[in-house]
């Protein structure tokens, strides 16, 4: 067994007793192919719960401070995150995304950038659209409605796929695609608050 699926046991392990997890939607995972995986970001424990969640194995970019931590630094390439740079352009994290949605392998990422403190959807990043569109893949948009209180109910909705063709095929830009994934993330949230 290495390391993901190990630590996606854990997780669930530890986190299960503690909130109430309610997921829905799975059916509308692609089984194959390269997917980008983007969701809401209201807790420091969305990444793992996404992880945990998703049918398939989830590549995480990671803010590369988190990479330097000791112990943690050692962990995160086994389960398969990958370092980023924050506040400026990473070519590197990009050519590692773009690789891995090509290979057909599922990437997640939060198109925020960071947590909303007040669980309302920010605007997303262009970088979104900019993967979506060059990556070779579809999008598979996620919510997560908490708030992450013990013994409350977290609901985790995975929606319907956002197929990317149409929008390569009108040269669509990469603000406009991060538009659509943003309204998608939206619509699951209103549906199921």
């Amino acid at each position: 067994m290495n390391l993901y699926a190990i630590g996606k046991t854990l997780v669930k392990t530890a986190l299960t007793p503690l909130y109430r997890f309610q997921v829905s939607g799975i059916e509308n995972f692609p089984k194959t192919g390269g997917v980008l995986l983007c969701s809401n970001h209201i807790h420091a424990l969305d990444p793992p719960v996404v992880g945990m969640t998703a049918p398939r194995t989830v590549h995480f970019m990671a803010k590369e401070e988190l990479f330097k931590a000791p112990i943690l630094g050692s962990i995160l390439p086994q389960v398969h995150a990958f370092p980023v740079k924050r506040g400026m352009s990473d070519r590197e994290a990009l050519r590692t995304a773009l690789k891995l949605l090509k290979s057909g392998e599922v990437v997640g990422l939060f198109p925020e950038g960071t947590r909303s403190t007040d669980g309302v959807l920010k605007a997303g990043l262009s970088g979104a659209g900019f993967f979506a569109l060059r990556g070779n893949a579809d999008v598979m948009p996620c919510a997560i409605i908490g708030p992450y209180r013990p013994f409350r109910k977290v609901k985790v909705v995975y929606g319907e796929p956002i197929l990317m063709e149409p929008y390569r095929e009108r040269k669509a830009n990469a603000e406009e695609v991060t538009e659509a994934i943003m309204a998608s993330i939206q619509k699951i949230l209103d549906e199921n608050r």
